[in-house]
């Protein structure tokens, strides 16, 4: 790695996380800050379930981030879970990313998660506008000042605020809180970075180069399996899914040149009656499921898989403090 050794630009490294209310577009951000897909992404709110970090690696830095659940009210004992992980996620950070799309009205959910944010009294906060290649000029201008007015009301200083569009390679101007540097141009994801960097701690590298993320491999299958099962079910199921990998073994007689990964996992839902949904007519759906899931497991561990599929029944698993314990939770 080549790490910068002059002292005008001591290398940093460390923790950021992208909070915001469900679906605000962290995911994405954080799969395009690293350039590969690592966090579980899908339009529909409340999908990530486990901090995922994904980690961008630079000649002057090492940013890890967090990608924590979107912070609800939560009216499940799941989402309790949820939003203590996140605020522990808060604490343990150097920077904050509160992410607002372009597209939508600062609502109740932002004014919550921003009067949380505004108890974490230490931690730079950084008021990130995604989706801003939704939006015309003027309307992206309203959003910026709405959030910095929001700032200015909860008593929260933010460090920068940013609009960036992590689908689109190029966004708009960027406009800067507090700092009087407004007009660099911060479309690309990577000029988020190069704003968040400066805010990391001077510290050696945190993880190996080439890592992108520390999460143990079978949590990834499990979500990437667990993301290819809301694709097919988005309108007829609440998230009732959840995923556990039950084992991933080498198939043994194998030749070294022709590897295959054998990987068995459960799709649980609540109720029996969310079977045949899953399941689809004559296992259609289920099939889908197993092949779509089975190319990005393929692309993430670089070796073929032969993928086992079942579905189980987890009764209100998540009002169940016994049952979430076994899923993970």
């Amino acid at each position: 790695m080549s790490v910068r050794t002059d002292s005008s630009a001591p290398y940093r490294a460390g923790f950021a996380c992208f909070v915001g209310r469900p679906n605000a577009g962290k995911s994405t951000l954080t799969n395009a800050l690293v350039g590969t897909k690592v966090a579980i992404t899908s339009n529909r709110p409340q999908t990530t379930r486990h901090t995922v970090r994904g980690i961008v690696h630079r000649p002057d830095a090492q940013l890890v981030l967090v990608d924590t659940p979107g912070l609800h009210k939560p009216r499940t004992l799941l989402g309790e879970r949820l939003n203590d992980v996140v605020r522990t996620t808060w604490a343990e950070v150097d920077v904050i990313g509160f992410c607002l799309p372009a597209d939508q009205k600062i609502g109740p959910g932002d004014r919550f998660i921003a009067g949380e944010l505004a108890e974490v009294k230490k931690t730079p906060k950084v008021a990130i506008v995604t989706k801003s290649d939704l939006v015309d000029s003027k309307t992206l201008a309203e959003q910026l000042l709405a959030i910095d007015k929001l700032g200015h009301e909860l008593g929260i200083e933010w460090a920068e605020i940013i609009p960036v569009s992590a689908v689109a390679s190029e966004g708009a101007e960027r406009s800067s809180s507090g700092k009087g540097g407004g007009g660099r141009g911060a479309g690309q994801v990577g000029l988020l970075a190069d704003l968040l960097v400066p805010m990391l701690p001077e510290s050696p590298p945190l993880y190996p180069e080439g890592d992108l993320t520390d999460e143990p491999e079978q949590v990834m299958v499990a979500e990437l399996i667990r993301e290819a099962a809301l694709e097919g079910v988005r309108d007829e199921l609440p998230h009732s899914i959840a995923v556990v990998v039950e084992e991933m073994l080498p198939r043994e007689d194998r030749p070294a040149d022709k590897p295959l990964l054998d990987i068995h996992a459960f799709v649980y839902i609540e109720r029996p009656s969310q079977k045949g949904i899953i399941i689809g007519p004559k296992g259609k759906r289920l099939k889908e499921v197993g092949m779509k899931s089975r190319k990005h497991i393929e692309a993430l561990l670089g070796t073929p898989v032969y993928l086992d599929l079942h579905v189980k029944v987890a009764k209100d698993w998540q009002r169940d403090p016994k049952q979430l314990r076994k899923l993970g939770f």
